[in-house]
């Protein structure tokens, strides 16, 4: 149990990811998001949270386990082809996590979405979240579209916008 923890969640304000990534920049998320799944068949969810609801810290949940709920919770693994990927911002604990399905799994190996997430964290050190989210979302776009190309059927499965919590 990590009681300094506890208190940034608790005395974090529960809109700070609305204003970290308010409507402009949720709108170009959404926009990079769709276009990013137009060249691959994976699809994309980014999703950005402020303090996590208490029950997750009392059952003191990493950034990543955390992501994981959200990843069942959103269905981002309900896609025909296991082909769902969530970028997960953890705004209080300056964490990323980026989750794959199998399907994307088997083919891309986890340090490659690990040092993206480490970019994303850099960039938002430095408050640049519109170049941070941007920068993720089309470098996991290429990462898709060379192990995941466009075919004759490329539904859209899960929607593009980004989630903010």
């Amino acid at each position: 149990m990590n009681i300094a923890r506890w208190f940034k969640h608790l005395l974090a304000p529960s809109w700070i990811a609305a204003r970290r990534f308010g409507p402009a920049l949720s709108a170009e998320i959404g926009n990079a998001v769709m276009l990013a799944e137009t060249s691959q068949r994976g699809e994309l969810r980014f999703v950005v949270e402020g303090p996590i609801p208490f029950v997750y810290l009392w059952h003191d949940h990493s950034a990543r386990q955390r992501a994981a709920d959200l990843f069942a919770q959103l269905r981002v693994w309900d896609t025909e082809e296991n082909s769902g990927v969530l970028i997960y911002v953890q705004l209080v604990d300056h964490r990323v996590e980026i989750l794959a399905d199998r399907g994307i799994a088997a083919k891309v190996a986890q340090p490659e979405w690990e040092a993206i997430c480490r970019q994303m964290e850099t960039a938002f050190k430095g408050a640049d979240y519109r170049a941070g989210a941007l920068l993720a979302i089309e470098q996991a776009g290429a990462l898709l579209s060379a192990h995941f190309p466009s075919g004759d059927k490329n539904p859209n499965e899960l929607a593009d916008h980004p989630v903010l919590l």
